[in-house]
């Protein structure tokens, strides 16, 4: 979920407007011959051929054009966790979600590339990506707050999931950018989310789900005839 390694424009499911593609890659070229210090917003849309207020309506920082697609990334993977089936089992769903970001990410593997490498090189860009990050994390452990309800250390076990998630899906992502040739992102993900899942695969049902409302536990002396305790049972049922 570092965004490092998220595609722009190419592979999107719904097709981007050709002007923020243009600003994208006006920005990118700038960054590699000048470097992103040296790069203004004013050089970005005089290279795109379009004016400062076209920038703006697309991307509010400097910032953003580097990470064009994580709102759109962030976006589909909550609408995959709140569409969960409600017998999904939720480091399962949470697993998955990480899959689903890291296909979203490897949609352009060139582009997620060079900004890992411009990431590497601007302190400021790595800042940036953490705040990303921790918005992943967030979605996760939100959905996972809500599954784990009842549970005595629900809260406690959805924030440590979700960060054991986060976790496994940047490694498998870093893996891979730092040696894009021979690293299959999706393997290196799958075998860093069995970690997690042997770690944390087995939820126990919360105590208030255990049984359902209607069953009713009778304790009994064994000499007691069974008619008895059913006659006794059934008088008490009368009476409730």
């Amino acid at each position: 979920m570092g965004s490092s390694g998220a595609a722009a424009g190419r592979g999107d499911r719904t097709e981007q407007p050709p002007m923020r593609d243009a600003l994208i890659a006006a920005a990118f070229r700038l960054f590699t011959e000048r470097g992103y210090e040296q790069t203004t917003v004013d050089d970005i849309v005089a290279l795109a051929g379009v004016g400062r207020r076209s920038f703006f309506r697309y991307f509010p920082t400097k910032e953003d054009v580097v990470f064009p697609d994580h709102e759109r990334c962030l976006a589909d993977m909550t609408a995959f966790l709140a569409g969960s089936p409600d017998d999904a089992e939720p480091v399962t769903r949470v697993c998955d979600a990480a899959r689903l970001v890291l296909r979203m990410y490897g949609e352009n593997p060139s582009f997620s590339v060079q900004r890992y490498r411009l990431t590497k090189q601007v302190p400021g860009l790595r800042a940036y990506e953490l705040s990303v990050v921790w918005h992943y994390e967030r979605a996760l452990a939100r959905y996972l707050r809500e599954r784990f309800a009842g549970h005595p250390d629900g809260s406690l076990r959805a924030d440590v999931i979700a960060a054991a998630v986060v976790a496994a899906h940047n490694n498998a992502l870093r893996s891979w950018l730092r040696s894009p040739d021979r690293v299959d992102a999706e393997a290196a993900l799958g075998h860093a989310l069995a970690q997690v899942r042997e770690a944390f695969g087995t939820v126990p049902v919360p105590p208030s789900q255990a049984l359902p409302e209607d069953v009713v536990v009778v304790v009994s002396r064994r000499d007691v005839p069974l008619w008895r305790v059913v006659r006794e049972l059934e008088s008490a049922r009368g009476h409730g």
